[in-house]
């Protein structure tokens, strides 16, 4: 099979079989997610090795994340992010604290060593952005406080990932290059902020006006827009995501903003797809034994300890709604997809063993189960399998 037949062969499968499966979990009432995970487990190496072409998988799921961070740049007015991002950050901080406190004593008394311990507590930290985002409302993360709260936390943890991750390429490169990355981010994030709303301001605001009535045109310059500043973040040190995010900020304020958020959508949901099968593709059966206990035990204690603590954070510091603040905890009571990066990037690197990449990995792909599970059946879901919480 030659590499056009592959993927067109590949796309073929994840779809069809996500058809099928998103079918079956339905009528068990299960949530979706699930069902694209256990896809990719059943149809990926591990599986029955159907799709083996992991690395493509992978790549084509990293745009449904770039899309879905554009979206919610679209639904951010510059001005207001600033004040969520400066309310959050003294949560965000002490949680992330709590979080990789727990995970290090956890690690530590499983015998692992101390630097395997900083990983994984590291891992601890992060949310998934795609569970706590796929899973709201439109119109809560549009319009509802609790939308803007969950979307500032999950912002702040993303650039402590990336902080996190260029730690550890510099640890991998003693050169006097790796030790300039961090002094690099520091840099190119203000002049990236200030460039993309600049010729947002003075370029993509005067063709927007001029043909706001040739449709296509829009959602073209959009896709433009997005993926150009997205690799134009990547190229300065930052993320894909980052820059995706920035650009959808940028244009928040446009008249047009409503018309490409929605155009966007089913775009996004296509990549996404994608993106959950590559989770279960990416799961190793021939070492889960090696791992699934100490996994169970640091996936139950991020699913215990994040509700518990951000609900009390953001009742105490935030001063939020108890109910409230109780949702926030459970729609951002798991491990992320940054964790997974941070294990298999500290693996490459030779900081952590395998055992312990594994465990990160595993840990979370449990969480994202467990938690698209409760979510799904306590709060309101454009997903949900009951009619009384689905919510588009």
């Amino acid at each position: 099979m030659n590499h056009s037949d592959e993927i067109i062969f590949t796309i073929f499968v994840i779809f069809s079989g996500a058809a099928i499966l998103a079918t079956v979990a339905l009528y068990a009432r299960q949530t979706l997610l699930i069902a694209y995970i256990a896809l990719g487990i059943l149809l990926g190496p591990s599986g029955f090795g159907i799709v083996e072409n992991h690395d493509f998988i992978q790549q084509v799921a990293d745009i449904g994340i770039m899309f879905l961070l554009f979206l919610l740049g679209l639904s951010l007015n510059p001005n207001k992010l600033v004040s969520l991002l400066k309310d959050a950050t003294l949560l965000t901080l002490v949680s992330s604290a709590v979080f990789a406190l727990v995970g290090y004593v956890a690690s530590y008394a499983m015998g692992f060593k101390p630097i395997e311990c900083v990983v994984i507590a590291g891992s601890m930290v992060f949310s998934s952005t795609i569970i706590g985002l796929k899973l709201l409302p439109t119109t809560v993360l549009h319009h509802k406080h609790t939308g803007e709260v969950i979307v500032s936390i999950l912002l702040l943890q993303d650039l402590i990932a990336i902080i996190m991750l260029l730690l550890l390429h510099s640890r991998a490169d003693t050169s006097q290059a790796g030790a300039n990355d961090l002094l690099k981010l520091i840099i190119s994030l203000p002049i990236l902020i200030a460039f993309t709303f600049y010729f947002s301001k003075f370029v993509l605001s005067y063709l927007f006006r001029k043909f706001d009535k040739i449709l296509e045109y829009v959602f073209l310059v959009a896709i433009g827009w997005c993926l150009g500043i997205s690799q134009l973040a990547e190229s300065v040190g930052l993320s894909h995501e980052i820059g995706a995010f920035i650009a959808g900020v940028s244009i928040a304020t446009s008249p047009i903003a409503l018309f490409i958020a929605e155009s966007l959508k089913p775009l996004r949901d296509f990549f996404l797809i994608i993106f959950f099968f590559a989770i279960g593709a990416s799961f190793q059966l021939d070492i889960l034994s090696q791992v699934i206990l100490p996994a169970i035990i640091i996936a139950g204690l991020a699913m215990l300890i994040k509700p518990i603590t951000f609900k009390f954070l953001l009742t105490k510091l935030g001063r939020e709604d108890p109910k409230v603040a109780n949702e926030i905890g459970y729609r951002i009571g798991q491990l992320s997809e940054f964790s997974i990066l941070l294990g298999a990037l500290a693996l490459n690197v030779s900081v952590i063993g395998e055992k312990a990449a594994y465990l990160i990995h595993v840990s979370t792909i449990i969480t994202f189960v467990l938690s698209s599970y409760l979510v799904v059946l306590r709060f309101p879901t454009p997903i949900a399998v009951s009619d009384r919480l689905r919510r588009d």
